[in-house]
């Protein structure tokens, strides 16, 4: 069973209200949730504290292998609960890493293509010359 971090939504239309819940992966986004660790009101005004975190049971769950979302993540590191960079999260990298290696090899063919169109046709400088 993979245990994620991530927010369920809740509130009214044009309202948000999001908890912060630990539940299994194949549980829908608002569906069923093992626990409630904390809240995110993104309504409030910057300058008020928008996050509540269960401080010890986002650690507990961690430690667990529970793996957060990237929005959980970023605030766990906020918080200073985990070190974390946008990015950095391994499995969504790959799909980048593939993309990298097809610009890699597009611009090898690209280049072979204008070695190619750069040297002369042995055979036009014969019939020239001829």
């Amino acid at each position: 069973m993979s245990v994620k971090i991530r927010m369920t939504r809740g509130g009214a239309k044009k309202r948000p209200y999001y908890r912060i819940v630990v539940a299994d992966s194949r549980s829908p986004r608002d569906g069923r949730f093992i626990e409630k660790i904390g809240s995110y009101d993104p309504m409030l005004p910057k300058d008020r504290e928008r996050v509540q975190l269960d401080v010890e049971r986002v650690k507990y769950w961690l430690s667990q292998g529970a793996q957060p979302s990237d929005r959980c993540a970023s605030f766990f590191t906020k918080a200073g609960l985990m070190k974390w960079e946008h990015g950095n999260n391994p499995e969504k990298a790959k799909p980048k890493a593939k993309a990298q290696e097809r610009i890699k090899a597009a611009e090898e063919a690209a280049k072979a293509a204008a070695e190619a169109a750069a040297a002369p046709a042995p055979a036009a400088d014969e019939a020239a010359a001829g």
